[in-house]
């Protein structure tokens, strides 16, 4: 069958838009579990007292409706200083988790890194979460705002 030199231009035109159609659904992989806080400047005098380095936290969110398994899972800041989540810790769904730098009693909704130094540079960093496997899903950068956090 032979066409038109009209017809066969808008069909190389649909030719091209296909592929452009389906963009945004590829697009879509959005992680179930997402960085979206990063307290980095702790209010007060850094003074590094557990109550000042607790003052410095991660917020990580279940943006699902199912629960999440985190166990293994790893938030790490642009230094390489890391936290793993212990075997099963799990978020609910449209929950979150509050990792807190200095130390404490974990429970569902926060996590204590026991650190004694802080993990976040005031000035810049990136909050980075991955999962067992190594995977990137999410992180939050930031620079210097007129904030001490900031949200994702």
């Amino acid at each position: 069958m032979r066409l038109s030199r009209a017809a066969a231009g808008v069909l190389g035109t649909a030719a091209v838009a296909l592929p452009l159609i389906a963009l945004p659904a590829q697009a879509a992989d959005v992680s179930a579990v997402q960085v979206v806080k990063v307290y980095y400047d702790s209010p007060g005098v850094d003074r590094r007292s557990n109550s000042s380095l607790n003052g410095e936290y991660v917020v990580i969110k279940n943006v699902t409706r199912s629960t999440q398994r985190i166990g293994g899972w790893i938030v790490h800041d642009e230094t390489g200083y890391k936290y793993r989540f212990p075997a099963g810790t799990v978020i609910k769904p449209g929950k979150t988790i509050t990792l807190r730098t200095g130390s404490g009693r974990s429970g569902t909704s926060t996590h204590y890194w026991g650190r004694k130094q802080y993990v976040w540079n005031n000035d810049a960093d990136t909050a980075t979460l991955r999962n067992n496997t190594g995977r990137r899903l999410d992180s939050c950068s930031y620079d210097s705002t007129r904030r001490d956090y900031v949200i994702c």
